[in-house]
Formats: structure tokens, C-alpha cells, sequence
């Protein structure tokens, strides 16, 4: 499943360049960049929860895209070691351990089977969005007085 999720995304990852990470399908959504940063994040924050360490911080998550640079070249290192995380995780997890139940602040108590699941159509789902950016975006202006709820990477401890 990881092999799979990780062909079908790289059809929209490999596109990612520091030339459109700016781009925005409208003037209120996220950036390429933005969404690609929060991908890496998220990929081993919820790798976090599922007993990997990790260094990585949440800059993206119910956070706003406020135009701020976002490195192309260290998100692609970030979702690479997600999905190296996820990938070891499956080679030597045992059924015991997927069955076990954790506690995580997006989703309350879950299964390690679901939150893996998440995870994955997560990485597809934000995917999906930077491959339409990429045919139907541009680069908008400055984005001094935009609303945070309308440009804000969706908080998954709320259900919607």
C-alpha cells in the first residue's frame, strides 16, 4: 500500500519545483508549497504516534498559508522519511501491534490500522490538490488581508 501511495503521489510531487511552490489554485488557497510542507509534516507526525520518533514540528497544521518561503527540496526530504517510516512500519509491524489502539489530539483514542489508513489517503488527498494547482493555478498577489478560516489547512481534530 505504501509502494502504491507513493507511485501514484510522485505523478504530482516530482512537478513540484521552488519556481511554482507559490502557486495557488485561487487567491485563498493554499500554496503548492504550503500544501507539500504539510504533507512532510503530517506523514511523520502521525509516524510519531505510531512509534516512530521524530524531530519535526507542526508549522502547517490549522495554520495559515501566509505566503512564507517554504523549501521545496526539505519538504521532498520530509515526505521521503514519511514514507521510509511507513514503509518500515508495515515490513515490522505485527498484526498485534496494528491491531493496538492509540491515543492521538486529531481523532482521540483509534486504531494504529486506521490512523496508517488516514495517513495515506491524507498524502493522496493533498496530492490531488497540487496536481490541479499545477494545471489550473498561478501566482496571486500578496495576501495581507485574507480571512485565516478561508486559506487554513484543515485541523483534523474536527470532524468535516
Amino acid at each position: 500500500m505504501v509502494k502504491q501511495n507513493q507511485f501514484t503521489s510522485h505523478f504530482s510531487f516530482d512537478r513540484i519545483t521552488e519556481e511554482n511552490a507559490t502557486s495557488r489554485l485561487t487567491d485563498r488557497a493554499a500554496s503548492i508549497g504550503f500544501i507539500y510542507r504539510h504533507i512532510g509534516e503530517t506523514m511523520n507526525l502521525f509516524g510519531q504516534f505510531l512509534g516512530t520518533p521524530t524531530d519535526v514540528k507542526n508549522t502547517t497544521i490549522g495554520q495559515v498559508d501566509n505566503g512564507r518561503h517554504h523549501d521545496v527540496s526539505y519538504s521532498r526530504e520530509l515526505i521521503e522519511r514519511g514514507y521510509q517510516t511507513l514503509q518500515d512500519l508495515v515490513e515490522n509491524g505485527t498484526e498485534e501491534y496494528w491491531r493496538g489502539t492509540i491515543d492521538t489530539p486529531f481523532f482521540g483514542p483509534i486504531s494504529r490500522m486506521r490512523l496508517f489508513a488516514h495517513t495515506l489517503f491524507h498524502t493522496s488527498h493533498h496530492a490531488g490538490q497540487i496536481s490541479l494547482t499545477l494545471a489550473k493555478g498561478r501566482m496571486f498577489d500578496a495576501r495581507e488581508n485574507v480571512e485565516p478560516e478561508t486559506v487554513a489547512i484543515r485541523d483534523h481534530s474536527r470532524p468535516g
